[in-house]
């Protein structure tokens, strides 16, 4: 654990068909985890929204499917994160997707923004909608950017 910080619990929900999206969640997984964040990383199907119940720091890296779809894999997660009371808790939203898709580009970042937003939980991140892989160095900065503004709005609430 790092000098100074509280010892935060945060949740990394990925759901991923080629990749980059488990590549979203691992780069943000690590940077919280270099700030001494105990982080723990899961695919979509393989938990459920209640999960965030126990973490301080709560993160979905969805894909968004052809013409603005959810993941179908997810959307079980997707619905009862919404009924969910996550008062108290940090929240952010990430993901990759192909400019290709236009207006349906990223969407279902826009939903889990959403859906956090009903459950009650705090924004403390803006989201953010790569494109493709997130291999460029100016991708890997966004996201740690990302990880860094999480953890920031946890501190300020304790």
């Amino acid at each position: 654990m790092k000098e100074g910080i509280l010892m935060a619990k945060a949740k990394v929900v990925f759901a991923s068909i080629t990749g980059n999206n488990e590549d979203v969640a691992d780069i943000i997984s690590e940077a919280l985890e270099n700030k001494g964040v105990e982080v723990d990383t899961e695919e979509i199907s393989q938990c459920d929204a209640a999960d965030f119940e126990d973490a301080d720091i709560c993160v979905v890296t969805p894909y968004t499917y052809d013409e603005g779809a959810l993941p179908d894999e997810g959307m079980d997660f997707f619905e009862d994160l919404a009924e969910l009371d996550l008062a108290g808790k940090v929240y952010g939203v990430a993901g990759s997707g192909d400019t290709f898709y236009g207006e349906y580009y990223c969407v279902a970042v826009d939903k889990f923004d959403e859906a956090f937003a009903q459950a009650g939980a705090s924004k403390g991140a803006e989201s953010v909608k790569i494109n493709l892989a997130p291999d460029s160095d100016d991708d890997i900065k966004k996201l740690e950017n990302f990880a860094d503004s999480l953890l920031s709005a946890y501190k300020k609430r304790q």
